[in-house]
């Protein structure tokens, strides 16, 4: 019996030193060491990829917001998102996609009134908007609801509306949607792409020299 005992207050004895040494390796150590090199060799993107604005922190390169007017572009739309009352900018309460089928009527019914706002938002007087001309990643949103970027064809559809409510002339401003546009990654991957909030920033310091 007391040998049972001695050797069960070894066992445990043993796994609760096991447990303090990897608690203090793998929770305390390593994330110190991991965030050690990623703050020295990767600062921004270690914070988060944050985007400052007038000394401000305006939110990431890596995730799209809701909410602006139409004087500026507008990022996909965002369906999977769960609503959240208190940031109507990042709708983090829930995150991903909506998971209706490509035939689901809810989804199509969704599509055709995106298109149609679409439209309507952008065709601005001696400019119409066809719904032909409507990108998909203007009426779909993406699988996390969170894509920070738009489509050059999307970017150029909302050109005319932005100069007439800013203006601007249009060529100013699709030399300033060309200016954002990035290439794919390596140049094979991905698709080109435009990120909005970098956009209207930039769009912002224009409006702000005229």
């Amino acid at each position: 019996m007391n040998n049972s005992f001695a050797n069960t207050a070894r066992l445990l004895s043993a796994a609760l030193r096991a447990l303090l040494v990897l608690t203090v390796l793998t929770g305390i150590l390593y994330p110190l060491a991991v965030t050690g090199v990623a703050q020295a060799l990767f600062p921004t993107k270690a914070n988060g990829s944050e985007v400052t604005y007038d000394g401000k922190v305006v939110g990431s390169s890596l995730i799209g917001q809701q909410g602006y007017s139409l004087d500026y572009f507008q990022p996909r739309p965002a369906h999977g998102l769960g609503e959240n009352s208190l940031n109507t900018h990042y709708k983090l309460i829930l995150s991903g996609a909506t998971n209706l089928s490509a035939d689901n009527t809810e989804l199509i019914q969704q599509v055709d009134d995106a298109k149609a706002k679409v439209v309507k938002d952008n065709s601005v007087p001696g400019h119409t908007v066809r719904p032909s001309e409507v990108p998909a990643d203007a009426v779909t949103s993406s699988g996390s609801g969170l894509d920070p970027d738009i489509s050059p064809a999307y970017a150029d559809l909302q050109v005319h509306r932005v100069a007439a409510r800013n203006s601007l002339t249009v060529a100013q401003v699709q030399k300033l949607v060309d200016e954002h546009t990035r290439g794919r990654t390596l140049g094979f991957i991905g698709e080109p792409r435009v990120n909005v909030l970098e956009l209207n920033i930039a769009l912002k310091d224009l409006v702000a020299d005229k």
